[in-house]
């Protein structure tokens, strides 16, 4: 746990302690010492409450919170406004003195209660839409701030970063953590010869990406020491930024999806942005090897995609002119299954389910 906050939890206790315990004695009218005990249990429970309080919040972060509190004024001014509109329309039609005073008040305070609850619950609903407005004249901003991508060390072991980056399509948003480079330099000096050459290919994207000058590469300071697990950091570190994790970890998913935290893979970014082929449609193809069903070759375009070419055996190591019959989405990336020229026969889909 964070020495900071472990400090803070502690202090708020004693002082909860140390309040409820002084107004026991001074204002009860037991025992000192019975006034004593359950002033000190009172505490404990308040302390105790405020904890709870901190954990359940946790994953707030500062945005959310100061969107609340506007919420919160919002809902303040709303709950006034329907209250003296009560008091007027009552002084008016003299329903006032058909009520008791105890009816009236639970009214005003249920009025007041429900502006309260509708104008935070609209606030926070349409946070994006917030602005101040004069008559002719709305304030907004110009420019709506894009998200920040953290990036995960397996982006940066992926060269292909680099050349998205170089596009302009990341421009102000790429933020790398320093406890990220701080591992990579652990793993170039003290790893093995694998994890070696991995951390030196991470620092090499990093200085590469550092070179793209309109990219603005931004490093982050904040650290987690509590935290031993990298990705939790970067979790952490989300939240804080209130930013999307950029990684190549097919893993990272299910994580993102427990911790309530958007993750951009870079692999799915890859095939999304895979040329699509048409049924019917010619393409050619160099047939490297041989595939699974009699007489198939396969072979694989320049982004990595799989082809299955129906009698392309004959061919290997030739470029032919193949005819498409259709593409099938694996977890791997797409399939893409045709006839070699010379095949005239329905062709007969293989059961692929990954790359061979």
């Amino acid at each position: 746990m964070n020495i900071s906050l472990l400090f803070l939890r502690v202090l708020f206790l004693i002082l909860s302690i140390f309040f409820m315990t002084t107004f026991m004695v001074t204002t009860a009218t037991g025992t000192p010492l019975q006034n004593t005990l359950f002033g000190i249990g009172l505490g404990v429970a308040f302390g105790a409450l405020l904890i709870g309080f901190d954990m359940l919040f946790r994953r707030f972060n500062l945005r959310s919170f100061n969107i609340a509190i506007i919420g919160i004024f919002f809902g303040y001014l709303m709950g006034q406004a329907l209250v003296l509109i009560l008091d007027a329309v009552m002084d008016l039609s003299h329903i006032k003195t058909a009520l008791d005073t105890q009816t009236t008040d639970l009214i005003k305070v249920a009025l007041f209660l429900f502006g309260i609850y509708l104008g935070t619950i609209l606030t926070l609903r349409s946070a994006d839409e917030i602005y101040v407005s004069i008559p002719f004249v709305k304030f907004a901003p110009s420019v709506q701030k894009k998200k920040d991508l953290i990036v995960d060390a397996s982006v940066l072991l992926d060269t292909r970063v680099i050349d998205v980056a170089a596009t302009g399509l990341l421009d102000h948003q790429l933020v790398i953590p320093r406890f990220i480079i701080k591992d990579l330099h652990m793993q170039a000096e003290t790893g093995d010869e694998n994890s070696k050459a991995k951390a030196k290919r991470c620092l090499d994207t990093i200085k590469r990406l550092e070179s793209i000058s309109h990219l603005e590469l931004r490093f982050h300071d904040t650290d987690f020491p509590d935290v031993k697990e990298t990705f939790n950091k970067l979790i952490r570190l989300s939240r804080l930024l209130d930013g999307y994790i950029l990684t190549a970890d097919l893993s990272r998913l299910q994580m993102s999806v427990v911790e309530d935290i958007k993750v951009i893979n870079i692999h799915a970014l890859s095939n999304a942005l895979k040329p699509l082929m048409q049924a019917g449609e010619s393409i050619r193809i160099k047939i490297q090897r041989f595939g699974k069903e009699p007489n198939q070759g396969v072979g694989y375009l320049e982004d990595g995609t799989m082809v299955v070419v129906n009698g392309g055996g004959d061919y290997i190591g030739e470029t032919i002119e193949a005819q498409v019959l259709s593409v099938k989405h694996t977890s791997s990336g797409r399939m893409i299954f045709c006839n070699a020229p010379d095949v005239t026969e329905p062709y007969r889909k293989p059961a692929y389910d990954e790359q061979s």
